[in-house]
């Protein structure tokens, strides 16, 4: 169990530690991350957003978004796993009836793992959600459809499925991973994120008792901070990203590049262009951490006295984050090339892991629409929309 803030920050900045060495060894295996992952449970992290009320530490977002960020810049397919359980966490802390709440928050301390069953391929767009929850006579549901893009379902205890109920309104089903007609399959072929098993899940009338339905539309009619928590995390993805790249940059010079022959320095360290170049690196690291940092004191903020006004700050504040970090960590592991020379190139050193982790996972949803809400809300004072991805 982990207690607090604090504890929880020093818990996840020693895993980051012990989790580095191995990461790039992974990517390239793809060897999934099972035996990190159990690790990672095992210390209690995992919990760390359950009430107070419930025995859990309740950290921050502030916290949580640094436990991200401390995660990714280690391994940015092992951080990207537990996205989906905390957003999950969130969504019965929003709309679970107090007897799910007590039963799913003690699961979940007591190691229980959330995956995730959301995404659909092929459907119009992202909320043309096709999955059916189908009332039975004896008061259960039946669950048929295929989710894509399941990050975390392969590891998971529990996968809450995103569907629609007879009403066409949208819940979440939380499903035992063994459940009769529920099937995970191991077919994510991306070039980045490569251990983050993103596979498929297939439902096949899988019976799920009423208990276990959340109302997740609820969550849309009013003041709401689950788009923003969501998506807080992704931004700490890629600013753990960006810190990765940014010091395996450094250190591949430090320790390998040779000095550009008209520079007349010993070292490639010493190259006035090269410390240019890297202090400009540093200085979007830097601008990525700082608006990462701000967003998540909005959602706390937000959090304590949640109306419209709030609500709108932390997720323009997030939508802000999520738009600079992401164009931060691509530029970053990008340029790690562009400063260590020819020999990074090569495919045994994987330093391209940085850039194909940041690259895939940035497509995660449109930076140019998070702009756009921006622009609107500068402008026009136009508030966001409440659809969960702000």
């Amino acid at each position: 169990m982990i207690r607090d803030d604090a504890e929880a920050l020093r818990t996840a900045a020693e895993l980051a530690e012990e989790f580095r060495p191995g990461a790039s060894g992974r990517d390239a295996r793809r060897e999934l991350p099972r035996a990190e992952l159990d690790r990672l449970t095992t210390t209690g992290l995992l919990a760390v957003t359950v009430p107070a009320e419930h025995g859990g530490a309740d950290v921050s977002a502030v916290t949580l978004a640094e436990v991200f960020r401390l995660l990714a810049s280690a391994d940015a397919s092992l951080a990207q796993i537990p996205q989906s359980h905390f957003a999950y966490v969130n969504v019965l802390r929003q709309q679970g009836s107090p007897e799910q709440r007590a039963f799913f928050f003690a699961e979940v301390l007591g190691g229980r793992r959330f995956g995730n069953a959301q995404s659909e391929a092929g459907t119009r767009h992202l909320q043309d959600i096709r999955t059916r929850l189908v009332a039975a006579d004896d008061g259960s549901y039946r669950l048929t459809g295929v989710k894509n893009y399941s990050t975390g379902a392969l590891f998971a205890d529990w996968i809450p499925v995103l569907a629609r109920a007879d009403d066409d309104l949208l819940h979440v089903a939380y499903v035992p991973a063994d459940a009769p007609g529920l099937t995970v399959t191991d077919d994510w072929d991306g070039m980045g994120q490569r251990t983050t098993a993103s596979g498929t899940v297939e439902l096949a009338d899988v019976v799920v008792p009423a208990a276990h339905v959340v109302p997740h539309h609820l969550t849309f009619t009013g003041p709401q901070l689950h788009g923003a928590l969501a998506q807080l995390l992704h931004a700490a993805i890629d600013a753990g990203i960006a810190a990765g790249a940014l010091a395996e940059a450094a250190d591949f010079v430090t320790t390998r590049s040779r000095p550009w022959f008209e520079s007349g320095y010993e070292t490639a360290a010493e190259d006035p262009l090269l410390i240019q170049r890297f202090g400009e690196l540093a200085l979007r690291h830097r601008a990525a951490d700082a608006l990462l940092a701000t967003a998540a004191r909005a959602v706390d903020a937000a959090r304590a006295d949640l109306d419209d006004d709030s609500a709108a700050e932390a997720s323009i504040a997030v939508a802000a984050a999520k738009a600079y970090t992401g164009s931060a960590a691509l530029e970053i592991a990008d340029a790690l090339f562009e400063v260590s020379g020819t020999r990074a190139a090569l495919d045994g050193l994987n330093l391209h892991r940085h850039w194909r982790d940041a690259r895939t996972h940035t497509l995660h949803d449109p930076a140019r629409w998070k702009i756009q809400h921006l622009g609107r809300y500068v402008l026009n004072g136009t508030r966001p929309p409440r659809h969960g991805l702000l």
